[in-house]
């Protein structure tokens, strides 16, 4: 059995409809999902505020390269466009984590890296994370309870349900 961790965000358009969609694509894969959350942007880039998602999910006919390929026909059906890094965007799903069987998958390519590096500093993730699962842990770095204790409060107060 593959279970994927999934983070779903966009700013463009009806994002809460296009996150809606992207999550009911999984069909019977989907265990578990967060509420809606409005937050603040992230990177540095002038925009609207994003409406994020965390989902858990369980299939298993795919693999770390199956939800990634997952991850981007989503976008694609969304039309997102890769113009500005960390830009506004219909839809950007990120595999934040996937375990095969019991075991975590550690990955480190040009293609996908899991865990996310950077989802241990990423309220946006986190704490939808927490909603969906509240036992979650992200591999080598901690339960996610912990890895929200260690962000700046200001972080985490800008992610707000909707």
């Amino acid at each position: 059995m593959s279970r994927a961790v999934l983070s779903f965000g966009g700013n463009i358009g009806d994002a809460a409809a296009t996150i809606g969609s992207a999550v009911a694509a999984l069909g019977p894969a989907l265990v578990a999902q967060s509420p809606l959350y409005s937050t603040s942007p992230w990177g540095g880039v002038e925009q609207a505020d994003f409406v994020n998602a965390t989902v858990v999910a369980d299939d298993p006919a795919r693999d770390a390269d199956g939800w990634l390929a997952f991850a981007r026909e989503r976008e694609a059906v969304a039309e997102r466009v890769r113009a500005v890094r960390w830009g506004p965007r219909t839809l950007d799903v990120d595999v934040i984590a996937v375990w095969d069987g019991r075991d975590a998958v550690l990955r480190d390519t040009p293609e996908l890296t899991v865990p996310h590096p950077r989802a241990h500093l990423r309220a946006f993730v986190l704490v939808p994370w927490l909603a969906a699962d509240p036992h979650a842990e992200l591999p080598g770095k901690g339960t996610v309870a912990d890895l929200i204790g260690a962000l700046p409060p200001a972080d985490v107060a800008q992610v707000v349900p909707l």
